[in-house]
């Protein structure tokens, strides 16, 4: 028997935002979240327009009101979506997950690790589910990168290096999305290392299996009069004696949404990049590269279970985000059941914003140091 739809909730994503619609988009894919109320931006006559648009059933001025009124209605909604600046995220999960509403919180967990700690605090002790959308662990070919690397094939790790690198700060960058990301109050003390370097922190250890020991950063505000850092250098030593580094960028001219992981070890390589995201290249040492491709020839359990439509036919970003939210059903059905969430499920937890906020502090504590070593 087919499971009822879960009524989802969003905090933030009104108007124009683009993250917004992105999860509208991915909570809608797959068919598993029906969109009924929401708390969308936070200026009232803002939240009711937008509201209206979407067709949204109840809209609320507030996230706290939205809270407090559906958890009291029987048809409330199960879960919520929170797409607000960073410095909104713990209050808001926290007010949802006190009375027992799912989250879905988009990254990173908070702005600053106080807020975060809070939050955490709560998370644990609330029967509600946290999961956070780093959205490009749910991306084909790297569960199977995932697979590979767990299954030996680049047998043991000595590097592991990932980049993200964009240019649209370049020059002067103005509008919604520039505003709060310059702004230490709503984005933290992170910049760029924060808005996408943690997505890259997060990716390497997701596929690599490996956790940091230590990490030497130097962080760059190279736009005029920003405070908070546009680049971001970062060395990494892993726990095992793996080396890497980590370069994230919004000031790098050519570079739309350039996100790349490479991953080495004495038997071979791995070579994946966003912007090609159906291809993985595989070199065993001493053979010619190989290319695997999405549900294709060699596609391993995770590939195939993360695609949708036969090799050759391009899925992007946008699927691999509603994998995640995908993933999130899965787990919240169980719940629904009573029953414990599955293991298999690789959605992104309260644990992984924690690491990714620790990593923020450790590169900006790092780079205050001149580029010191430091532990997260």
């Amino acid at each position: 028997m087919a499971e009822a739809p879960i009524r989802l909730g969003m905090v933030g994503g009104g108007g124009d935002a683009f993250i917004g619609g992105v999860h509208r988009i991915a909570a809608r894919l797959d068919g598993h979240y029906a969109l009924v109320a929401g708390a969308l931006s936070a200026t009232p006559v803002k939240a009711r327009a937008s509201a209206e648009t979407l067709g949204l059933p109840r809209s609320y001025d507030s996230y706290v009101e939205m809270a407090r009124a559906e958890a009291d209605r029987d048809d409330g909604i199960e879960a919520v979506a929170i797409v607000t600046p960073n410095h909104v995220h713990a209050d808001a999960a926290i007010a949802f997950l006190e009375r027992g509403i799912h989250v879905i919180c988009d990254k990173p967990l908070t702005s600053t690790m106080v807020d975060a700690e809070r939050l955490a605090q709560v998370a644990r002790s609330s029967d509600a589910l946290f999961m956070l959308t780093h959205n490009y662990t749910g991306y084909p070919m790297i569960r199977q990168a995932r697979e590979m690397i767990a299954a030996g094939d680049l047998g043991n790790l000595r590097l592991v290096n990932v980049e993200y690198v964009q240019d649209w700060m370049t020059g002067l960058a103005e509008g919604k999305q520039a505003e709060w990301r310059v702004d230490p109050a709503r984005s933290g003390a992170g910049g760029s290392i924060g808005d996408i370097g943690t997505h890259a922190y997060n990716l390497a250890c997701f596929v690599s299996g490996l956790r940091l020991d230590r990490l030497a950063a130097d962080l760059d505000a190279f736009g005029a009069g920003r405070t908070l850092d546009d680049n971001a250098h970062v060395m990494l030593r892993w726990q095992g004696g793996a080396k890497g580094m980590l370069w994230c960028s919004q000031v790098a001219p050519g570079n739309e949404n350039a996100l790349r992981l490479r991953v080495y070890g004495d038997k071979g390589g791995l070579d994946w990049a966003q912007e090609e995201p159906n291809k993985l290249w595989f070199t065993p040492f001493g053979e010619p590269k190989r290319l695997l491709t999405r549900n294709g020839a060699g596609a391993t359990t995770g590939n195939t279970a993360m695609s949708r439509v036969p090799g050759g036919h391009p899925e992007g970003y946008l699927e691999a985000f509603a994998n995640l939210y995908t993933e999130a059903a899965h787990a919240i059905h169980a719940h629904r059941r009573g029953e414990t969430v599955p293991g298999d499920l690789l959605f992104p937890t309260l644990q992984d914003g924690m690491e990714g906020m620790r990593f923020i502090e450790a590169c900006v504590r790092s780079s205050s140091r001149d580029s010191a070593w430091v532990s997260p």
